[in-house]
């Protein structure tokens, strides 16, 4: 009874940044358990590759280009969710981007492009998927999930990168706000939150190496495995949750409860 209540049989699921790591995992995880996926992101050939793999597990999958900071692009993507399965069970939000622009500036050097691009591909995104897929799932008049993908850097400074953490912080409160919005209709939403997550295994072993050390501030002793965040995401996205809504998940080894995070200085231990 308890697995066959994980199973995601007859579920459509659109899985936004599906072309690679997290996204590509969860996505793989979602059709492993029952789902058809639509995959999107800005590049058709890794999204096609993520349909192909969903495919080849026996499930029905389609790659939708999108750039989800525009919410035109993502009220087209639901569209195209329900032009191809006509329905949409699931809305995952995976898209983000931490590390492109605005890394290691002073403050006061932040331009205002890269401050918006932050929240607009971190927060933005999440809202526009939301409200179009959350519009679409009461139409066709059945219970739905969304499930947004935060950061463990919304929980404690990260002076790399303001705008990631600020717009991350506001993916966890959305997700509260959403929670109790969309509950009359039997909408659940949930987030995941990840720490040191690898995206991909290490491409050379100077990479490896540095994975390794980054491990050290773990209390896990390493750092997680982007496949680690699928079977977290087919909890969410089944009836095994149907009790949960409004909450955060955070899958970290530990990072946040008991471990020690780079932010810019080296800590006094003693």
């Amino acid at each position: 009874m308890v697995l066959e209540r994980l199973r995601l049989d007859g579920k459509v699921a659109v899985v936004t940044g599906a072309g690679r790591g997290l996204g590509q995992q969860m996505a793989l995880a979602l059709a492993e358990a029952g789902a058809d996926v639509v995959c999107a992101a800005r590049t058709p050939a890794q999204i096609e590759l993520t349909a192909e793999a969903i495919r080849a597990l026996g499930r029905r999958a389609i790659a939708v280009p999108a750039d989800v900071r525009s919410s035109a692009a993502c009220e087209a993507l639901v569209r195209a969710a329900l032009d191809e399965f006509k329905s949409i069970d699931v809305m995952l939000s995976n898209a983000g981007i931490g590390d492109a622009r605005g890394m290691n500036v002073e403050l006061w050097d932040l331009n205002d492009d890269d401050w918006r691009d932050a929240i607009d591909v971190n927060l933005s995104s999440a809202f526009y998927c939301a409200r179009a897929a959350s519009k679409a799932m009461v139409e066709q008049g059945k219970p739905g999930v969304i499930i947004n993908v935060a950061s463990g850097t919304a929980l404690r400074a990260y002076t790399q990168n303001i705008g990631y953490g600020a717009a991350k912080a506001g993916v966890i409160a959305m997700t509260k706000t959403l929670a109790q919005m969309l509950q009359r209709y039997g909408i659940r939403v949930n987030c995941i939150i990840p720490g040191f997550v690898a995206q991909q295994q290490p491409a050379t072993p100077e990479l490896a190496q540095m994975m390794q050390s980054r491990g050290r501030y773990i209390p896990a002793g390493r750092i997680g495995e982007a496949w680690e965040l699928g079977p977290l995401a087919v909890y969410l996205a089944s009836e095994a949750s149907s009790y949960v809504t409004g909450q955060g998940f955070i899958i970290d080894g530990g990072g946040l409860a008991g471990g020690l995070a780079p932010v810019g200085f080296a800590p006094e231990v003693g």
